[in-house]
């Protein structure tokens, strides 16, 4: 079974960092393109960052350029979102999603097997 687990949100403060884990099973990560993608209440599902499989290319939209980083452990299966200078606008439910095709920069209809989802709220 093909399957993305991602972890690390949580409340923090305007300003704070957090991290943010996706864990793959059935299928190595490696392989695929991972996108970070965020929804937040009332508004249309926004596709975050995105590394490339093989050599691991990244890109990230203007809104986050700078202050998030998306990066890969092979060795744990793992793809990671490092949050910095959180502003309340980035208060969402973060998916990590993987595609089998080439998808970075983000083509959120490319990405076939999404995580739950892990609540961030960045709020004082």
């Amino acid at each position: 079974q093909l399957q993305l687990v991602e972890s690390g949100g949580g409340l923090v403060q305007p300003g704070g960092s957090l991290r943010l884990s996706c864990a793959a099973s059935g299928f190595t990560l490696d392989y695929y393109t991972i996108g970070w993608f965020r929804q937040a209440p009332g508004k249309e599902r926004e596709g975050v960052s995105c590394i490339s499989n093989g050599a691991g290319s990244t890109y990230s939209v203007d809104s986050v350029k700078g202050r998030f980083t998306i990066s890969r452990d092979n060795a744990k299966n793992t793809v990671y979102l490092q949050m910095n200078s959180l502003k309340p606008e980035d208060t969402a439910v973060y998916h990590c999603a993987a595609s089998a095709e080439p998808a970075c920069p983000v083509v959120a209809g490319l990405f076939n097997i999404w995580g739950q989802g892990t609540q961030v709220t960045v709020s004082s």
